[in-house]
């Protein structure tokens, strides 16, 4: 709690200004991000970097772990005292923009940015082109697979040619019950599984891909209607349950046995899993001899892969003076080839710089996995989460009845008619009264 007081006290809005104008040569500016373990030394070194290069702009950091972060964020956006440039989880954009909380950055990013050398900008962009924020790094889907797990079983590595029946089809072969049997053996045991060949967790690294590749979705292209009850997704959640059922998916209750839902690829319970680029440094920390490749295609050929980008977003609270000190920033750590490159370095996303992704830095850096190459593939059928402005509060809704399904609790049709009726439920609060 004192830690928490401190950051209060370091935020006050009076003792902002009072720096800032103590020297009118120099602008001072508050920069808020989530902490990251070994990430923040490299953040504070880049950080030093800018002042020495911008000897008129002073930056101060407010930082605290990912939950404390952003509980801390909204109550300073409602006082008036948000960080004047801060780091956004990239599902969380939208919110603040459609809130008034971000600056519209679509003029600065028109005149001082060539679009073409990044990544990830139109994750973004509005559905009026505005843009609200600039990627800091990218967090994008592959499919993992364990080759130790692959070789055992004598089946050949996942490629672009696969489908989700392809997978569903190598992940009986791997998955083996408490008495050795595979789940396409005469009496495996369903609910004594040893080995699972995918392990399913969440929106982005579960159910999303698999909408979205077999043409469906949550939310319409305007992102304000459900279209969570369409045939498509009946179909694509047939699948899904139909692997659950089997023992060859993990389901909500089997993921309850492990520390975190995220650990059964690491701890080698699963041959595969969905994960995002950031999925490879559990991985390698735990030296699984694993592999990654694009996602899957659905019945269509249809690939999706979805796209988180944590982006850099300016207080649409705070002054010209500062906006622009902020923007600077913005500036330095994407088209700076050093700062790229350093934080390549830590593994914990790619690169937004292209140049810089699509080097040895990134490619062959010398840690696993080795088809690095399959992230930026990736970008070419690559889409959001239908994020908006409420994306938390439908994804809970959506989860909840959706998890009922993956449990056997109710039917497939009964829990996608129940969870279109409450996301819309939560878009119509929400929209309606704007």
């Amino acid at each position: 709690m004192a830690f928490i007081l401190v950051l209060a006290g370091c935020s006050s809005k009076d003792d902002k200004e009072a720096s800032a104008t103590s020297d009118g040569s120099t602008t001072e500016i508050t920069l808020g991000f989530y902490s990251s373990g070994s990430a923040d030394e490299k953040m504070n070194e880049l950080i030093k970097k800018f002042e020495e290069q911008h000897p008129d702009i002073k930056v101060k950091t407010q930082n605290a772990p990912y939950q404390q972060f952003f509980q801390k964020l909204d109550t300073q956006i409602a006082g008036g005292n948000a960080p004047d440039v801060w780091l956004s989880d990239g599902v969380f954009v939208q919110k603040y923009a459609e809130r008034g909380a971000a600056k519209d950055l679509t003029e600065w990013i028109n005149n001082d940015l060539n679009k073409d050398d990044y990544y990830g900008l139109d994750f973004n962009k509005d559905s009026d082109g505005k843009y609200w924020a600039v990627p800091q790094g990218i967090q994008i889907g592959a499919l993992f697979y364990n080759k130790d797990m692959f070789d055992k079983a004598g089946v050949d590595y996942p490629d672009d040619s696969w489908t989700w029946e392809d997978l569903k089809e190598a992940g009986a072969q791997l998955s083996i019950d408490s008495t050795g049997k595979t789940a396409n053996d005469s009496g495996y045991n369903a609910n004594s599984v040893k080995q699972y060949g995918l392990t399913f967790f969440n929106i982005t690294e579960g159910w999303m891909p698999v909408l979205k590749s077999y043409g469906g979705g949550v939310l319409d292209e305007e992102l304000r209607n459900s279209i969570v009850d369409s045939p498509e997704n009946k179909e694509a959640v047939n699948y899904i349950v139909d692997g659950m059922q089997r023992g060859i998916f993990t389901d909500p209750s089997d993921l309850q046995a492990f520390q975190s839902p995220m650990a059964p690829f690491p701890s080698q319970t699963a041959a595969m899993r969905i994960g995002i680029y950031a999925r490879a440094l559990a991985a390698n920390e735990t030296g699984v001899n694993y592999d990654v490749t694009v996602l899957p295609k659905g019945p269509d050929g249809k690939r999706f892969s979805p796209v988180i980008a944590n982006s850099w977003i300016i207080s649409n609270s705070a002054s010209d003076e500062k906006a622009k000190a902020a923007w600077e920033w913005i500036k330095y750590w994407v088209s700076e080839d050093e700062v790229q490159k350093e934080w390549a370095a830590l593994g914990e996303a790619v690169p937004v710089k292209k140049s810089v992704a699509n080097s040895d830095l990134f490619l062959d850096s010398g840690e696993k996995p080795d088809n690095k190459q399959a992230f930026l593939d990736s970008f070419d059928f690559a889409g959001t989460l239908d994020v908006n402005a409420v994306w938390s509060e439908w994804v809970k809704k959506f989860g909840d009845n959706i998890d009922r399904a993956f449990l056997g609790e109710t039917s497939v049709d009964d829990s996608l008619e129940q969870a279109d009726k409450d996301v819309q439920k939560v878009l119509d609060e929400f929209y309606n009264n704007q």
